[in-house]
């Protein structure tokens, strides 16, 4: 049981350190969208836009894949106290 809550917790913190870092890069490409600039073509937007919500979906994937990972160890340390 210690073993399998151990890496229930790593996984935990895996999957929130991988919807950060996917946020972050998801919020740079909007930013790149919304600031202006001459050189900027209407596919090169389009690309912008749907790689950061691509991100920002995956990102929000990962963000319920810890928050699942953290209900399992919460009621295996539940499990362990009675």
């Amino acid at each position: 049981m210690k073993q399998q809550s151990k890496t229930l917790h790593e996984k935990m913190v895996d999957f929130k350190r991988f919807a950060v870092v996917l946020l972050a890069v998801a919020v740079f490409f909007y930013l790149g969208v919304i600031i202006p600039s001459d050189t900027k073509s209407e596919m090169d937007i389009n690309i912008m836009m749907v790689s950061s919500m691509s991100f920002l979906a995956i990102s929000i994937l990962f963000f319920i894949q810890s928050k699942q990972c953290q209900l399992k160890l919460n009621e295996i340390e539940e499990g362990n106290d009675q």
